[in-house]
């Protein structure tokens, strides 16, 4: 249930938090950052949904697409004028994103004006909604927003006082912006689900794709992989052709008899392999052995919507055109399998959150990191930092990334940085800084068991005379308070980007310092991000500046 209630909490301001702790720190919370000043983000943020009141919107969630209709006509627009949008539709559970990104760019590179609209952003909001594989700029934002807003407050009263939730207004925002710039086509990522996600009050898409389904949002969609194919199988159409790619067994009957109920075509993509016969081997922008049958459905998606502009009909075995295949090797998608290389550190972040993702990381984090220490002129050290959101699997998790050896696992919540501030009184919030702090610890904990390391003692988070006491860690796993101070332990001021960012932190412990003397010896750091998209987004904030402005 916390996963959901985290995803949707962003915050534009410094929010100073007390609770359990010395008043004098500030907690920069990430989920994701803003670097917008505008008012139009503040008052987008007044639309987030507290925990108690996401309860009580779920047990409606069959509700939700008649009352998105309401917020769509009070905005101004009609479900007439997103048939104008030539929409390609994708679900799914993971890849579903990199799935858009590739569909998106293989269209882009066709010729085409392209809008593109994802969820969750990882620094900026404004990356939900791109043009022309661009995040759409802060005036148009801004303009387009209140634009929005404003119809949808003026007739508030008149509607027993209801507006649309953040991620609600986001999408009837992107809309909007795909009329007014005049896009020659849509691709909209589906946000939890298929049938009641808001998304899909979509009437006629194009085409329709489902990525890899796993099993994740339990508490919305269900337990079971057969309920959650019903839930995914919920934006198929009648009449509109549909395409998926091998799932997990129990999925794929739900899916052809959820196609069969509703008069939708379903066709299964072929392996990437497939396409190879008739022209050259396929290079893909994305990395990972995970991302090929992502780039499978995404040919097909793009293919068929091609065809059904102007050729009739469509089939699943095709040559890829050069356009094609340069918009497989173009295509980028921040935070999923994603290398950067700052000085003597790779960075390796991907934001894998549910066990099949990280199953997938694990293996592009050893394949890729093997390939970068071939190269290393000396002793290579590498570095895990963990968080998870939720009520997620953590032991399961971490277990899958115990092969990849690790020399020190760290771990910090979804925090920003950790600075000396003034008094300040913040409202409370479900989940305090202190309980997200001790779900680190206990991932620390468990970790250590993982590795067969010895337990029998408590662990300190590793700011000096700051929060509460705990006796002293002595071994290869470590605990921050923040992604700031995590990255500035494990780069050691071998990382510039990291070091020319003036930030006032809190001094580590002069102990804690010393274990970071392997590092330090090194000639290369590889670090692996992962478990949260919030964690990554949290990351790339400060390794990569620009991605803020």
């Amino acid at each position: 249930m916390w996963g959901f209630f985290f995803a949707s909490f962003i915050f534009l301001n410094v929010r100073r938090l007390t609770d359990g702790y010395t008043n004098k720190f500030v907690y920069l919370l990430l989920l994701p950052p803003f670097n917008l000043t505008s008012d139009a983000i503040a008052t987008l943020n007044t639309l987030q949904v507290y925990a108690a009141a996401l309860k009580e919107l779920r047990s409606k969630c069959h509700l939700q697409l008649k009352t998105m209709r309401g917020f769509l006509e009070r905005a101004g627009l009609t479900v007439d004028e997103l048939d104008r949008l030539n929409i390609i539709h994708v679900t799914g559970t993971k890849g579903k994103g990199s799935t858009c990104a590739f569909t998106e760019q293989i269209l882009r590179n066709c010729g085409f004006r392209t809008g593109f609209f994802s969820s969750p952003h990882l620094v900026q909001v404004t990356e939900r909604i791109r043009i022309n594989g661009q995040p759409i700029g802060k005036e148009l934002f801004t303009k387009y927003f209140w634009q929005i807003y404003r119809r949808l407050d003026e007739t508030k009263d008149a509607n027993g006082g209801t507006m649309p939730t953040y991620f609600g207004i986001l999408t009837i925002l992107a809309f909007h912006i795909f009329l007014q710039e005049k896009v020659d086509l849509a691709v909209i990522e589906v946000g939890i689900g298929g049938a009641y996600d808001n998304t899909n009050i979509i009437r006629r898409p194009w085409v329709c794709g489902i990525s890899f389904l796993d099993i994740d949002h339990t508490d919305i969609l269900g337990d079971t992989i057969e309920k959650i194919a019903w839930h995914k199988a919920g934006i198929f159409k009648p009449g509109v052709p549909a395409f998926t790619i091998r799932q997990p067994e129990g999925a794929m009957p739900v899916l052809e008899q959820r196609a069969k109920e509703i008069g939708c075509p379903l066709w299964m993509c072929p392996q990437l392999e497939d396409y190879q016969a008739e022209c050259k081997p396929l290079h893909l922008g994305l990395a990972g052995q995970h991302q090929r049958s992502n780039a499978s459905l995404a040919l097909q998606l793009s293919h068929t919507w091609l065809q059904m502009r102007g050729l009739p009909g469509w089939a699943t075995a095709f040559t890829p055109s050069p356009m094609m295949v340069k918009g497989l090797a173009d295509t980028e998608w921040p935070g999923r399998s994603q290398t950067l290389k700052r000085g003597a550190v790779t960075y390796f972040l991907d934001g894998a959150h549910t066990l099949h993702s990280i199953q997938a990381c694990a293996q592009w984090f050893r394949e890729t990191a093997a390939e970068h220490e071939r190269n290393a002129s000396g002793p290579v050290a590498r570095v895990l930092l963990f968080n998870v959101t939720g009520e997620r699997d953590a032991a399961a998790f971490l277990k899958l990334l115990v092969p990849c050896h690790f020399d020190f696992a760290v771990f910090c919540p979804c925090i920003a940085e950790v600075v000396c501030v003034g008094v300040f009184q913040e409202k409370k919030f479900d989940m305090s800084v202190e309980e997200m702090l001790s779900r680190c610890l206990d991932n620390e904990r468990i970790w250590r068991l993982h590795n067969h390391q010895d337990d029998n003692r408590d662990n300190l988070l590793l700011i000096e005379d700051s929060l509460p006491r705990l006796p002293e860690n002595r071994g290869d796993t470590l605990v921050f308070p923040c992604i700031f101070s995590a990255l500035q332990w494990i780069t050691h001021g071998r990382n510039s980007v990291l070091s020319d960012q003036a930030k006032t932190t809190l001094p580590v412990k002069p102990s804690v310092t010393a274990k970071a003397a392997s590092l330090r010896e090194a000639s290369d750091i590889q670090v692996l991000i992962t478990g949260s998209l919030y964690l990554v987004g949290g990351a790339l904030k400060y390794l990569d500046p620009a991605s803020s402005k």
